[in-house]
């Protein structure tokens, strides 16, 4: 089954071709007929199946006819990443070829405000976004939404955990009421099926896999490795070191800065290494992926910004160097690797019971069982469930009869603490008495106690008298 019963255009069907796809993929072959039909679709499929060509053919050839108005845009795509954003407009490029015409605008964050604010006034037929940046033109009046015919959300339970909701509510309240949504999400959380009743209307749903499915070609393990980082590094590199049929790999870390850490350390072990987190800027970001994507460097340690819809088509090895906090997000991150029929492996070092304990949650998730490694490069293994380990200074075993003892008495002689009575001393009446025990002193004759107990400590010195 070609693309050509899809309904498409002759200069977007012309245009497929020259890239060499000859046959669509499930999510292409039922939503494309929908799309140009003018229904609001409601597309459920997992990370690399080819959503993005999903809505971008179909619009290509909606938009062979009309004309665009400067500041405002007849189409708006949202996406959660700058790098989606990047993507789709590499897509619209590739497959819109043949349209000479067609405006093309992306609106990210890390760009100039006034090359985008250029843009827009020239007036723009496919809008990308992100949404915050979207907003922040809105606000400034530089952009209207009010001529938007087709709005598309893509990524949409990735753009609920980077907490973009809200903004999505308030940009779907700005497009007109009249306009064609696509929806295009990998899993259906209770807020996204929300958002789907409140702004889709009877929309077509789509759904080629069930959401949270990891790819078939994708061959999964787990790696035993001890909780410290030093130690999880180490493991790391034994990892990639002993790899069969390594091309390159994406190694994914739940923290930014541990992203730098593992960068740095790969580094010095003379790795090719690349690394990519939401703290970098723009520039620096398209930079890594470029070297990634034109092999010139082997790996890529990356936060979670890389895990939805990267479009790196051959990455062959998959590594988590944590296991990820959501189940989900392991789904998303193995998805980078087994592309479009080929084979990939995805390993996850597992630390830990906290690990392991995140383990079965992806297990329930995926409806599998991932086995361990049974040799790596001929570590030891270790337990999956690790006993807990002792405080490096081990504690006082104190007996249980006796009260224990809270704070450690002044050290006013080695063993005076001992001989002190537990119940308080009696009030000290003379200066003699009050002093430390250092020297024996000679004995001075004590005065009157009931003429001298009220008078003053330096009273009670003896004065020496000159004869």
């Amino acid at each position: 089954m070609s693309f050509s019963h899809l309904g498409l255009s002759e200069k977007v069907l012309a245009a497929v071709a020259a890239t060499g796809y000859k046959t669509p993929t499930p999510i292409q072959d039922q939503a494309i007929p929908h799309v140009l039909a003018r229904r609001d679709v409601l597309g459920i499929a997992q990370t690399g199946t080819g959503k993005t060509a999903a809505f971008v053919l179909p619009m290509l050839t909606m938009l062979e006819t009309g004309r665009a108005r400067a500041r405002m845009p007849r189409t708006l795509i949202l996406e959660p990443t700058r790098e989606l954003a990047a993507q789709v407009e590499e897509s619209f490029i590739k497959y819109g070829v043949n349209h000479n015409k067609l405006n093309v605008a992306l609106i990210i964050g890390g760009v100039s405000f006034d090359d985008q604010d250029a843009k827009l006034m020239r007036g723009v037929d496919v809008l990308i976004a992100t949404p915050g940046r979207l907003l922040d033109h809105n606000e400034r009046g530089r952009l209207l939404l009010s001529g938007v015919e087709l709005l598309v959300i893509d990524e949409a339970d990735r753009m609920l955990d980077m907490g973009f909701i809200p903004d999505i509510e308030r940009i779907c309240k700005l497009v007109p009421f009249t306009r064609q949504t696509l929806f295009f999400t990998a899993t259906m959380p209770p807020e996204i099926r929300r958002i789907t009743e409140q702004f889709l209307s009877n929309p077509v749903r789509v759904e080629v896999s069930k959401p949270a499915t990891t790819v078939a070609t994708t061959a999964q393990f787990l790696a035993r490795s001890g909780r410290d980082g030093a130690e999880k590094r180490d493991t790391l590199r034994r990892l990639i070191r002993s790899a069969e049929g390594m091309k390159n790999g994406i190694i994914f870390c739940n923290r930014k800065r541990d992203v730098a850490t593992l960068h740095r350390s790969l580094l010095r072990h003379g790795f090719s290494v690349q690394a990519l987190h939401g703290d970098m800027d723009q520039s620096a970001r398209t930079a890594a992926l470029e070297q990634f994507r034109k092999n010139e460097v082997t790996l890529l340690v990356a936060s979670d910004v890389a895990a939805r819809g990267l479009d790196i088509p051959d990455v062959s090895h998959i590594y988590n160097f944590d296991v990820p906090i959501h189940a989900d997000d392991y789904v998303h991150r193995i998805g980078r690797t087994g592309r479009a029929g080929r084979s990939g492996t995805a390993i996850t070092i597992v630390a830990g019971s906290n690990d392991a304990k995140a383990v079965a949650a992806i297990e329930k998730l995926i409806g599998q069982t991932i086995p361990f490694m049974d040799k790596l490069a001929g570590a030891p293994a270790e337990p999956l469930h690790e006993p807990n380990h002792e405080p490096r200074h081990e504690p006082r075993h104190e007996p249980r009869n006796e009260p224990r003892q809270t704070a450690r008495p002044p050290q006013r002689g080695r063993h005076e603490h001992q001989r002190r009575p537990q119940q308080r001393p009696a009030p000290v009446a003379r200066i003699e008495e009050a002093r430390s025990r250092r020297a024996p002193q000679p004995v001075r004759q004590p005065m009157d106690d009931g003429d001298a107990s009220h008078l003053p400590a330096f009273l009670l010195r003896p004065v020496p008298i000159k004869a």
